[in-house]
């Protein structure tokens, strides 16, 4: 890891503007019809313009990759986050053309 590389999870934004990026992340995630999850990069410029730089559809998933950081962020712990990934794809594989297997 470079040393000269910071994360800063959450990022340190207005709360007005903390909201429309996750609410950025959440449209770019739904129209590519990405599942589960992904990690969505952007960029702010100094007005506060939001551009959308990609969507990570397999982002990292190590305990220094950002998806788990984020999740911490928010209280769920690397394990917790493993574990409801798996648990949303085995719900999703029980369901088939919208019914129950």
């Amino acid at each position: 890891m470079d040393e000269e590389t910071r994360y800063i999870v959450p990022a340190a934004l207005r709360k007005g503007d903390y909201e429309a990026v996750q609410e950025y992340a959440l449209k770019a995630h739904n129209t590519l019809g990405c599942r589960d999850f992904s990690r969505v990069d952007m960029r702010m410029a100094k007005t506060g313009d939001v551009y959308v730089l990609e969507v990570n559809t397999i982002p990292g998933l190590t305990e220094r990759s950002l998806l788990p950081k984020a999740a911490l962020a928010e209280g769920i712990s690397f394990d917790d986050l493993c574990i409801r990934l798996v648990d949303l794809a085995c719900k999703r594989g029980r369901i088939k053309n919208g019914k129950k297997q």
